[in-house]
């Protein structure tokens, strides 16, 4: 087995990472005036198409369905979000940009992608392939070995 402290410190080393990054988009959402947690359901709506609903954002993003529900009745008061009825499952709402929603997204949205893109190319699309494999890997490694093994946001 490998040393214990040189494991130790590696892991210590992944979670100033994982702060660090957690940090990094915070701090890029408060430059934008907003939450981190609004700009994830920005991303949210802008990429989920004709399916974006209140728990499909909390799933993907792992934000608590409260605090999403929050933002929307923000966006809603702001005109920036419609929420309509699901054909299938009249309780879940699909989320839609209003005109005005569109024009603020597209104020935020596209220098986030911008700033991301180009950290992917200074690293390399083979590195930043790398560093989501071993995330995705540690993350199943770590669920096997007894990590909460869950999507849910409300615990």
């Amino acid at each position: 087995m490998e040393n214990k402290a040189a494991l130790i410190e590696e892991l210590n080393r992944y979670y100033t990472v994982w702060q660090e990054t957690n940090y990094v988009y915070t701090e890029w959402a408060k430059t934008h005036g907003i939450s981190v947690s609004c700009l994830l359901a920005l991303t949210a709506i802008d990429e989920g198409g004709e399916d974006c609903t209140q728990k499909k954002i909390s799933q993907r993003w792992l934000i608590p369905k409260q605090t999403v529900n929050m933002i929307l009745k923000d966006f809603e008061n702001k005109k920036l979000v419609e929420l309509f009825p699901m054909q299938g499952d009249k309780r879940n709402k699909r989320i839609q940009f209003t005109a005005a929603g569109r024009e603020y997204a597209d104020t935020i949205l596209p220098a986030l992608r911008k700033a991301e893109l180009a950290a992917i190319q200074k690293m390399g699309l083979e590195r930043m392939h790398r560093l989501s494999e071993d995330g995705a890997l540690f993350i199943k490694l770590f669920q096997e070995a007894g990590g909460k093994n869950t999507n849910d946001t409300n615990a």
